[in-house]
């Protein structure tokens, strides 16, 4: 057999068995597709963990559990909401980011794990901006400046005045942690003010018996954490820190229409999932959880959260607009954890 023509039956040999791998590959990648729709379309068909970075009985765990509830109702299988508190809101994250991403694991996180520890530790052994992707918005949280009713201010008005009386450090702020929504609210405030506060951080609610105490000047604090006394009369709300105001606390200003426009500093919650999880996943948890917002509106608003909703995509361009926020903010407070 001549060279060439030898040459030409091991190519033509060659090009039928390429395009028969070929052939195969796309049938088992058709065949993979398929079966992979078809396990999303089925889904949820087993329990579902819901992680809460923070420990129970706290905003974040009871918007969780909320919805969680729902969403059990609506999929017949169990959403199990599992606390795992810890490096502010960073332990229970990474171990959602770190779940295989098949929709069987989710997180509810708040603003500070999500947006405000990329930049404020130093040594996540994770990135919550793309380790995770996000589902939904659920709430927006705004935050209440609240004094101590034996405070001599009655108003944001004269809280301004009165700050800008004392000399710089006199006065004091709590906060649930350095680098917190609380924590970073009060120094942006004290920044447009122009004037300085000591920061008291404290861990969870003792910031807010110390308030309670009188031992506190003033603090920033979520409204589901102290609606409750600020109604009781055993606070005094002087302004929330979201663009517009809250609809669980009419009648109280909101910082930005009292003089300092564009302040905008609260806490939201939204519901992520493992950075590869299925697109079809991700739309069903997010019209699911849409749903489960509207039938808790009315219960949100009393508990001091703004029912929010929308796309995956919409919470995604958040995300990014919160991180960059707080960012600045983070850096020029000087807040940082290793």
């Amino acid at each position: 057999m001549k060279t060439d023509q030898k040459s030409g039956i091991i190519n033509a040999s060659r090009r039928r068995l390429t395009t028969y791998a070929c052939s195969v590959s796309a049938l088992s990648l058709t065949g993979m597709q398929s079966a992979f729709a078809q396990k999303s379309d089925d889904y949820p068909t087993k329990a579902v963990k819901v992680i809460v970075s923070f420990t129970a009985g706290g905003t974040t765990d009871v918007i969780a559990r909320s919805v969680s509830q729902i969403l059990a109702e609506e999929f017949k299988q169990p959403f199990v909401v599992e606390n795992k508190p810890g490096s502010g809101g960073n332990i229970g994250n990474e171990i959602a980011a770190r779940a295989p991403a098949d929709g069987y694991t989710l997180t509810v996180a708040s603003v500070g794990p999500i947006a405000i520890n990329p930049t404020l530790f130093k040594n996540l052994k994770y990135d919550p901006l793309t380790d995770l992707v996000p589902v939904i918005l659920i709430a927006d949280v705004p935050n209440v400046l609240v004094v101590n009713p034996s405070s001599p201010v009655k108003n944001f008005g004269e809280f301004v005045a009165y700050v800008k009386s004392k000399p710089p450090g006199t006065l004091n702020y709590a906060s649930t942690g350095t680098g917190t929504s609380a924590h970073l609210s009060s120094f942006m405030l004290m920044d447009r003010i122009g004037c300085e506060a000591q920061h008291i951080p404290y861990k969870g609610a003792e910031a807010l018996n110390d308030l309670l105490a009188g031992r506190i000047d003033f603090m920033f604090a979520t409204i589901p954490s102290v609606i409750g006394q600020i109604k009781g009369g055993k606070l005094r709300a002087l302004a929330v820190s979201s663009p517009k105001p809250s609809r669980s606390l009419p009648g109280v200003p909101t910082v930005a229409a009292s003089g300092y426009p564009g302040f905008t500093a609260g806490s939201w919650f939204g519901m992520l999932a493992p950075k590869g999880t299925p697109e079809q996943i991700i739309t069903k948890l997010n019209t699911a959880v849409g749903k489960a917002i509207i039938k808790l509106e009315d219960r949100f608003v009393a508990e001091g959260a703004d029912p929010v909703g929308g796309s995956p995509e919409d919470f995604g361009a958040f995300i990014q607009q919160e991180y960059l926020k707080w960012k600045k903010v983070v850096i020029d407070s000087g807040a940082s954890i290793k």
